[in-house]
């Protein structure tokens, strides 16, 4: 049984107050749970990474088939083929090098390759988060969706002065984030998908 609310509290904390603490509370409840799914992507135009974990299924060839980390050094290595190049590549087209390298030994192979977990894209949340650190970017994460990741804020953040460090073409750009405003349904447009390497800064 919940406790019995008087409508009094409600009318002194404001609805449109308990609209946003509960769309924030899904926001985090999300982030958990794909967080301990792990991230993964079947987007076909994503670049494969080192770090990255890949599912790599040859049809009907099970000593073939494995999950295997991308190294440092950007290469994965499979049976008959040793080293191959995976950075830079989509997984359909390292699907299609394999398939090439395979066929000298298989008849017709046929290769699905699956990122099951992303690794080399990563953004950064510093100052006054919750849990500030280097975090898995998804595919078209929002910087809320960001500091949902991060646990919200301190007691003593800024939240209307968070502002986002970007590198383009060798210089760092300084984007605004009015969390207030944003939840608000105001300055949505400061809601941006994050890059890799995105860092924001929590005052």
């Amino acid at each position: 049984m919940f406790p019995e609310v008087s409508p009094k509290v409600f009318k002194r904390i404001g609805l449109s107050t308990l609209l946003r603490v509960f769309v924030f509370l899904l926001l985090v409840l999300s982030a958990g749970a794909q967080k301990a799914a792990g991230a993964t992507t079947q987007d076909p135009n994503y670049v494969i990474g080192s770090e990255d974990v890949l599912d790599i299924s040859v049809w009907k060839e099970p000593d073939l088939s494995r999950t295997v980390p991308v190294r440092p050094d950007g290469n994965i290595s499979l049976p008959l083929l040793n080293d191959l190049q995976a950075t830079g590549l989509t997984p359909s087209q390292l699907a299609a090098k394999v398939t090439k390298g395979l066929a000298k030994f298989v008849t017709n192979p046929q290769v699905t390759i699956i990122v099951t977990q992303i690794n080399s894209q990563r953004f950064y949340v510093l100052g006054e988060a919750a849990r500030p650190g280097a975090y898995t970017l998804t595919p078209n994460m929002t910087v809320l969706q960001a500091l949902s990741n991060a646990g919200g804020f301190t007691p003593y953040a800024n939240s209307k002065k968070i502002c986002l460090l970007r590198e383009e073409n060798g210089k760092q750009q300084k984007l605004l984030f009015n969390y207030k405003d944003v939840i608000a349904g105001k300055r949505t447009e400061q809601n941006i998908v994050l890059k890799t390497g995105d860092t924001i800064v929590v005052p």
